[in-house]
């Protein structure tokens, strides 16, 4: 596997990790009310739920960290394919920005992944 694909397979995995950090610690804090505009009030009522989300976002950068260091193809392909549909269903439900920092990033680690030459067998 190229190292062009797993390197964006990993910052793909670092996004991630970043989005928990906001999602679980950051949320009711004055950083995660200005990056997701809500008011403390808001950010109070719906902390367990973003904490949910933060580690569902965990988990995924934990797939792509896993099949970036083992080198293994399908984990690569099945984690930035979760990562392009989560992407997109947050950008048409919830936020457009989505679209574009999550579901492109995702979508360019996936076409980099399928372009790269797979491992010897």
């Amino acid at each position: 596997m190229g190292i062009l694909a797993r390197s964006l397979v990993v910052l793909v995995a670092l996004l991630h990790i970043g989005f928990l950090v906001l999602e679980m610690f950051l949320w009711t804090g004055p950083i995660g009310q200005r990056v997701f505009a809500m008011t403390p009030e808001f950010a109070e009522q719906s902390a367990v739920l973003a904490a949910n989300q933060g580690f569902y976002n965990g988990l995924i950068a934990a797939g792509l960290l896993w099949g970036a260091l083992r080198n293994n193809r399908e984990f690569m392909i099945f984690f930035t394919l979760c990562v392009v549909a989560a992407g997109v269903y947050g950008g048409l439900t919830a936020k457009m920005s989505i679209l574009y920092m999550q579901a492109a990033p995702g979508l360019v680690a996936l076409l980099a992944v399928l372009a790269a030459r797979p491992k010897a067998a």
